[in-house]
């Protein structure tokens, strides 16, 4: 399959999540040089178009998280430069990563999502935007960079969006918080995979840590959840994937309140276009449950790449 291809993964950035994607990037680079492609690892910088132009590589594969990694940025160079890329193309990733827009899309698609107003920081942090309890978090973030959970009762909302430092973007979304569990689903193009059941240990939701530090998170891998429910995660994120117009690999993130006392609800959170794939990821242990091994899984995504996505 690797047939002497040249394969650049790109990786780093300036984000928030650059620590994130170092770590996808390295995983992904010995995966894909065990797999027999040639491999060359790019730390992007502002000066990438010059750097992949004197590369020239067959394919670029995007290990980027975050704000030009993940929004359509380095998609719109790669189009340019006419290098074939992965994951989602520039449109599909621009809307996914604006969690108002996408979540506008995915209402009108059937998709349920949560209640929600995007607005300034400031204004967020002079009112409640919304009854507590519920979730502030940047517009254009992951990784749970800059996410606040007001709790009922709660009389203030978060003063941290008062910050003069606040690195996270001057628009947030205020969202119902939904309780219950938290499930999440991948995507490999047509294909929905299974579903995971997420248990954050010792963190109050799934932020960064819980993500990303070895054991800071607990997956059950099939979700212990009905047969009508497991089925309906699934159908819900290739929905989704389709609705944005994603390619490739994507992992879609739900709550479902199952309690006596709640709605009894299963909401759609976000599709995030650019998964992780660390030892911790979430996508490539789905893959592996369906019976892909990570080489696999990252040569399906390079043999997968194109322009015009």
């Amino acid at each position: 399959m690797a047939d002497g291809k040249h394969v650049a993964v790109l990786m780093g950035g300036w984000s928030a999540e650059r620590p994130v994607s170092l770590k996808t990037g390295e995983a992904c680079a010995k995966a894909l040089e065990r797999a027999g492609y040639k491999v060359t690892c790019v730390d992007v910088d502002r000066n990438v178009a010059a750097v992949l132009s004197d590369l020239r590589p067959d394919v670029a594969f995007n290990a980027l998280h975050g704000p030009h990694g993940e929004d359509g940025c380095i998609q719109g160079v790669l189009e340019i430069l006419g290098i074939a890329y992965t994951h989602s193309g520039v449109a599909a990733s621009a809307l996914a990563m604006d969690k108002g827009k996408a979540k506008a899309v995915m209402k009108a698609a059937g998709i349920p999502v949560a209640e929600h107003k995007v607005l300034h920081r400031l204004e967020a942090a002079r009112a409640h935007a919304l009854k507590p309890p519920y979730v502030a978090k940047p517009v254009c973030e992951g990784s749970s960079f800059g996410v606040l959970i007001v709790q009922e009762g709660t009389e203030h909302p978060p003063q941290e969006l008062f910050r003069d430092d606040w690195p996270y973007g001057d628009m947030v979304m205020v969202e119902r918080y939904i309780p219950g569990r938290e499930l999440t689903c991948a995507v490999m193009e047509d294909v929905a995979l299974g579903v995971i059941e997420v248990m954050p240990k010792g963190h109050g939701f799934y932020d960064f840590d819980a993500k990303y530090a070895p054991g800071g998170s607990q997956h059950i891998l099939p979700a212990e959840i009905s047969p009508f429910v497991y089925q309906e995660v699934q159908k819900l994120s290739l929905k989704a994937h389709r609705a944005l117009g994603c390619k490739g690999v994507t992992r879609a993130d739900f709550r479902f309140d199952e309690q006596p006392s709640g709605r009894g609800e299963l909401i759609c959170l976000e599709v995030n276009t650019q998964p992780g794939m660390t030892e911790t990821s979430l996508v490539p242990e789905l893959a592996a449950h369906a019976g892909h091994s990570f080489e696999e899984l990252t040569s399906w995504i390079v043999e997968n790449a194109s322009c015009g996505r």
